[in-house]
């Protein structure tokens, strides 16, 4: 890439090889092509329409190398600032041209950020069981593989459907086909009375060497959660993710006041300003910031530079509907990161591996992004072609008394 080089082009591609993903291409004048993710699960359509009717008109002509400038032209540009369809938008741009210039210079883009901190990337993937007995098998087929860490969540009696617990055969896969979103319905009562015996049947069983982690998806108050926080100190679980909703962050210091179980939040948080107090005021232990809803490899290492400072460490958000591009983006950002404790990995069916060709790796409970120039992956634009998108939603969560509430 020439100090001339521009962007000739920015296609947004959207398929559905199991699962809707969205991606961003953008090519240079000299050729080279950079990929980046841009799947926001459930308003995939909302995205791609933002990069191509409002974002790909803006790059054409532009200098690939700028990356910064780039992105500041994207985020301070834009009056409508912030929120996952634009931070998500900006992110896919993002990933696209560091991808573009880790090709121009033949180097990996973890070396462009300082080289390896590391040799490889801790990762943590899921087990489920609609009882303890199957919670336990799959917490032995997990281990089986290699993970060294694995998020543990199951079933509570009285509920037909319960997040991150999903068929032994099949696994979990939470977004569902179909014009509506299903609903769920929920008993913060049930699951508190379960949810406490049910992880220390899952400590006794793995023993202490493993980290184990789980998943309370935004469903309790603040004193809800400093119960089951407390509860949950004698299981040394590794964290406890998403204990309550964080837009009133000023919560959190009524949970941290009353447990001393680490916390995890922020797979909903699109920028370094939503983490703030959470990060400064040390109210929590890992920031769960996404690298393509955070707005790219740019804005995820603001992130992790202010969560040093007060001695948080980051584990981001990973799951099948965030791409193998993004996932890539996010080991290059850990590899070179000295506060990024871990990564979460669910995998992809067979067909997605072969849509997005990637040389990042797993193995022993870790993941490498591969020594590629660049990100690494590599999209079958034929093969995705092959797979339109098909509407699918997120669930949305009842109370037994009909009222809504978070999923």
């Amino acid at each position: 890439m020439s100090k001339h080089d521009t962007i000739v082009s920015a296609d947004v591609i959207v398929t559905s090889p199991g699962r809707n993903f969205v991606t961003l291409k953008i090519t240079t004048a000299e050729g080279l092509v950079g990929w980046g993710d841009a799947t926001l699960n459930g308003r995939e359509l909302a995205v791609a329409s933002y990069l191509r009717d409002h974002v790909a008109p803006l790059l054409i002509g532009r200098d690939p190398a700028r990356i910064e400038d780039t992105w500041q032209y994207l985020y301070r540009g834009v009056y409508w600032r912030r929120g996952p369809v634009t931070m998500t938008s900006i992110g896919a741009v993002d990933l696209a041209l560091w991808d573009i210039k880790g090709k121009a210079t033949d180097q990996p883009v973890y070396q462009l950020l300082g080289g390896a901190v590391r040799d490889r990337v801790l990762t943590y993937t899921h087990a489920t069981g609609w009882d303890v007995p199957q919670l336990l098998d799959s917490l032995d087929a997990q281990r089986e593989r290699g993970f060294q860490a694995i998020r543990a969540q199951t079933g509570v009696p009285g509920l037909d459907i319960v997040y991150g617990v999903g068929s032994p055969d099949a696994g979990y896969e939470p977004a569902g086909r179909g014009a509506a979103p299903v609903e769920e319905v929920w008993d913060t009562a049930a699951y508190l009375r379960h949810a406490p015996g049910a992880l220390a049947a899952a400590r006794e069983h793995v023993g202490p060497e493993v980290k184990l982690l789980h998943d309370a998806h935004h469903r309790l108050t603040p004193n809800e959660a400093a119960r089951l926080g407390r509860a949950l100190e004698d299981v040394d679980l590794f964290w406890l993710e998403d204990v309550t909703p964080a837009e009133n962050q000023e919560v959190l210091r009524h949970v941290r006041r009353h447990t001393t179980t680490p916390l995890a939040i922020g797979e909903v948080f699109n920028t370094v300003w939503e983490c703030q107090t959470l990060i400064t005021e040390q109210l929590i232990d890992y920031v769960r910031t996404c690298v393509t809803h955070a707005g790219g490899i740019s804005h995820l290492r603001r992130i992790a530079a202010l969560a040093e400072v007060w001695q948080v460490k980051l584990g981001p958000h990973g799951p099948s509907d965030v791409s193998p591009v993004a996932l890539a983006a996010s080991l290059h950002v850990g590899l070179s990161t000295p506060n990024f404790a871990i990564q979460e990995y669910m995998g992809y069916e067979p067909l997605v591996h072969e849509v997005f060709r990637h040389d990042w790796s797993y193995a022993d409970g870790h993941l490498h992004p591969g020594d590629a120039p660049g990100l690494g992956v590599e999209v079958d634009e034929a093969l995705a072609a092959r797979y339109p998108y098909e509407p699918a939603y997120l669930p949305v969560a009842r109370r037994r008394d009909g009222s809504m509430t978070d999923w």
